[in-house]
């Protein structure tokens, strides 16, 4: 299963990044990229033009919303969508304005693609199937 769609990860918790990396990759053949701070993740969206990204609300210095603003008024990361990662109550009801949707964390690693995908329109993402599953 190989997709042409690039997501950045934008979340300064290192294991946040890997969890969503490995479950988009296996479970929608996705290649993701990750960025630990705001300004890695300005870089790496201007850098590599993803098809979306994942953005932290809360990091240091920089948090998600500015970051969100910024990649709004550049013209080469405008039209990219974002979604948001939260654990922000007040977050969690209506993405801010400029993101695609919000991802309440802890997220659910086998269903994180199939919620992308509903939020951008790409058409249904299934669960791969388990060795066991296909032995059967």
């Amino acid at each position: 299963m190989t997709s042409d769609r690039l997501i950045l990860i934008i979340d300064d918790e290192e294991d946040i990044r890997e969890v969503a990396q490995i479950c988009l990759e296996l479970t929608a053949g996705w290649r993701t990229i990750g960025a630990g701070s705001a300004a890695e993740g300005l870089a790496r969206a201007r850098s590599d033009r993803p098809d979306a990204i994942l953005l932290d609300v809360m990091m240091p210095g920089k948090d998600g919303i500015a970051v969100l603003g910024d990649l709004r008024a550049n013209p080469h990361t405008a039209d990219v969508p974002v979604i948001m990662l939260t654990a922000k109550a007040s977050t969690q009801r209506r993405p801010p304005s400029g993101a695609a949707g919000v991802i309440v964390k802890p997220f659910d690693p086998p269903n994180l693609a199939v919620q992308i995908a509903d939020f951008l329109g790409w058409g249904s993402v299934s669960a791969p199937v388990s060795e066991s599953e296909s032995a059967e």
